[in-house]
Order: C-alpha cells, then structure tokens, then sequence
C-alpha cells in the first residue's frame, strides 16, 4: 500500500464507490466528492497528493469545459498537485488542452484497472519525486544560509577602514578575482564574505579553504575531488571545494603556503574554469568568484622565485590589503567596546566598563595580532573581571620582548637564531618581509627555521 492520498471527484456516486473500493488497497487514503462546486471550500487540497478529476458534471454536455474549469481551479490553489482527468468521451485535441492546462494525465471511461492503477501510481511516484525536490531545496536554502552565516561583523569608521570598505563595494558587484593582503589578524576573511554579500552570488554558498592546513598529498583531493577507490581511503565520490562552491565563492587563504608544484595545478583550474576528480578523466565546469589571501608579500615571493607570476597575475585583478589596527586608532575603541558587550553577554557577567587609564593603554599597545589580538585581550579581561570597572591591569598585554636575547649567544647558530626569531616578531610571522629583513630567500628562511626545530 502507497502511502499516499487521493481524492476522487465525479458526479456518478456508483463510479466513486467503484474507485473507493479499488484504491483502498492501493493508497492509505481515498476521499471521495460528487459535487465539484465543494473544491472551493476544501481547506485541505494542499495535502492530497493525486486528485482524479471527471471533465463532465451536466447531464447532456460533453465539451470537458467544466473539467477544464475545475482543473484550473485546483491548480490555481494547489500548483504542484498531480491531476489526472476522466471522461467517457475521449478525444485526442481535449486531452493536449488538458495537458496544457497542467493535467498529469487523462484517462477514459471505462478504464481497465491495471492500466487505471499504472497511471495513477506514475503519478503518484512523479508527485512524490517533486515534493523530494523542493524539500531538497530547501534543505539546500537552509545550509547555504547556515554556511552564509557570519559572526564577524565590520566594526569601526576610520578613513583606513573607509577606504576598504568603499573599494569593497566597487568590486563587489563583479565577477573579477581578488586578492586580500594584510598581517595575521586583520580580518582579511570578514572582507572576503563582505565581498560575497555584496555580491550578486550572495544567495549561494561562500567557502573558505585554508590552504596552510592542506598537505601537498590531498591537495588535489581537497581541492577537486575524488572518486570511489581514487587512493586507499577513498571509499565513496567526493566533490571536492571548488565544486561545492559552483554558482558562488570560493575563499583561499593563506595562498602564499602553496609550493610550486600545487601552484601549477591551481593556476590550470583557475584558467580553464574546469577541474578533474582524482581518478577520473571527466572534465567538470565550476561557475566561482574566486577570493584569495594571504600575509605574505607575493612580489617578492615572484622575485624569489618560490611563487608563480602567471598565477599571481590570475588570483590578483584587484587587490585589498587591509590595514593594520595600529592604522585604525578611531577603532581600537569601538571594537574594544563591541567585543565588551559580547562577551559580558556571552558569560553572562555584569555590565562593566573600562576607565579612562585602560582606554589610554589599548589606544597606545601596537598590537601585533590586530583584531584577533584585540578580541582575546577583551574576552580574558570580562571572563576575570570582578568588578564593575576593568582597570589597566586587567588587560594583559604582550611586551613583545624576545627572551632569548636576555642570553648572550655564544654560537653562532644560536645568534643566527635569534636573529631569525627577532626578524620574524618584528613583522608578526610574515616569513617574506622577515626574509627580506634578513638578505635571504624566502626558501632558504624556512629550510633554517625547519633546522632549528629538529
């Protein structure tokens, strides 16, 4: 038995008593009316899922008009529901019209059953198919309104902040490449979903990919997908990110961690707007807005020869680099002031407020983590406060000193080390201004730090 819901109407009390009795067997529930004027007043035709329509209710007229009529009716109440139309005059030009009307099928009178429950099961399995449909849609709205979700707001109104925010919104709107620079904790990943919420694709999904955690093993896997038996662990199909952000954003950060070889892979699927599943040879188009960013300084990766200029050119028709919060005074602030309210909420603390002194402290503190720094320095200080007035003390803030130059080096390993760990506190982790700084490569700077951390 079908667990669905028909409705059978036609003005022969015989024939729905016929029906009844046949399609009781076949469907959970089988509601029977003789008048179609009762249509109107239905409340609950959006539930049933087949509704068996006579074309002729007057005694003498066979035009199929009031069944036209009445079919009209229901759709226009219920526009997805299945109809299957019945008359004991068939002709060939009024079962097109009922077709064209919106009629899943037409049956005459008398029918042979088989072929009566054929039809109303294919009709049954088709209106079945399409309620799976829109529920997968919505599910799909959903998750894409899930994933779309963002905590981070953009808070603050200074002139550097403007400006971002202004160049933000004249590229928004177009489908070019983008790339974000700035230091770690900026926010270069808030400005990449503004970009995608300003953006035409705004109602598709945004994904982001940090490439620094992806090895150069599963690059490609990650990236363009797999197929069953591709490799040891590939136990099913996988789509890979660029396929999962088809018709919307795809956000690569930390770009600047690629080697050359992943690099080559990245700029082929970036040119040709095509990928391949690892294992397969079916070539497969991607429709993206593509963002990437990193807080490295690419040109002078190019000059090093540890970053591909073609790709650069690619992933860079427009580039934002977003600025430090040591340029963005007028914000430490504000931001201070939105994260305390935050986290007050968050833990349920009550309302505190910071004094003159300790605003003077966040407003003259470089930090070197940017907004990122900022945020934690807040949440600590609500999460340990026990008063009603956060004072100087109760932000803790890094001195930036480096330990080890407290011991005199006596190798010249340990003083190149030093040296190393110095460079790279002074430009906050950036490995490229920290090589730059220093007189080396890019490469020969990571093959010392790997050294001094075997």
């Amino acid at each position: 038995m079908q667990d669905g819901k028909i409705l059978v109407i036609d003005d022969n009390k015989s024939l729905l008593s016929a029906l009844e009795i046949l399609l009781q067997f076949e469907f959970k529930t089988v509601n029977t009316i003789s008048n179609p004027n009762q249509i109107s007043s239905l409340r609950n035709l959006d539930t049933y899922d087949i509704v068996l329509l006579d074309m002729n209710f007057s005694a003498g007229v066979n035009t199929g008009n009031e069944g036209l009529f009445w079919l009209r009716e229901i759709k226009k109440k219920v526009p997805s529901i299945s109809v299957i139309m019945m008359t004991a005059y068939g002709a060939v030009d009024l079962a097109v019209k009922a077709l064209k009307e919106g009629a899943s099928d037409f049956i005459l009178k008398p029918w042979n059953n088989d072929k009566l429950l054929a039809t109303i099961n294919s009709a049954y399995l088709l209106r079945k198919s399409q309620n799976e449909v829109q529920e997968l849609k919505q599910k799909e709205s959903s998750l894409k309104q899930v994933i779309n979700q963002d905590g981070n707001l953009i808070i603050g109104n200074s002139k550097a902040l403007m400006m971002v925010l202004n160049l933000v919104r004249k590229v928004a709107k177009t489908d070019v490449n983008v790339l974000i620079t700035g230091e770690n904790g900026t926010g270069k990943e808030v400005i990449a979903r503004e970009l995608h919420r300003l953006s035409s694709r705004q109602n598709e999904v945004f994904i982001g990919v940090d490439m620094g955690s992806i090895s150069e093993t599963l690059f490609e896997s990650e990236l363009f997908g797999h197929t069953k038996g591709a490799f040891t662990d590939a136990k099913e199909d996988r789509a890979g990110k660029f396929e999962a952000a088809n018709k919307g954003s795809l956000f690569l950060d930390e770009i600047g961690n690629l080697s050359l070889q992943t690099q080559a892979k990245l700029l082929s699927a970036i040119q040709n707007r095509t990928i391949v599943r690892v294992g397969s040879n079916k070539v497969i188009p991607v429709d993206i807005r593509l963002i990437c960013a990193t807080n490295c300084n690419l040109d002078q990766m190019v000059t090093d020869g540890i970053f591909r200029e073609d790709l650069l050119y690619r992933i860079n028709t427009i580039h934002i680099e977003v600025p430090p919060l040591r340029d963005r005074e007028n914000d430490i602030l504000i931001l201070a002031d939105f994260y305390l309210k935050k986290y007050i909420s968050k833990y349920n603390k009550p309302a505190v407020r910071i004094n003159n002194a300790a605003q003077e402290k966040l407003l003259t503190y470089a930090w070197p983590g940017n907004v990122r720094e900022l945020q934690h320095t807040i949440e600590r200080a609500v999460i340990l406060s026990e008063g009603n007035v956060l004072k100087p003390t109760d932000f803790l803030l890094s001195k930036n000193t480096d330990l080890a130059l407290s011991a005199k080096p006596e190798t010249l390993d340990e003083m190149e080390r030093i040296m190393i760990q110095k460079a790279l506190d002074t430009h906050q982790g950036n490995h490229s201004a920290a090589a730059s700084q220093l007189g080396i490569s890019r490469q020969t700077l990571y093959n010392k730090i790997k050294k001094f951390e075997r």
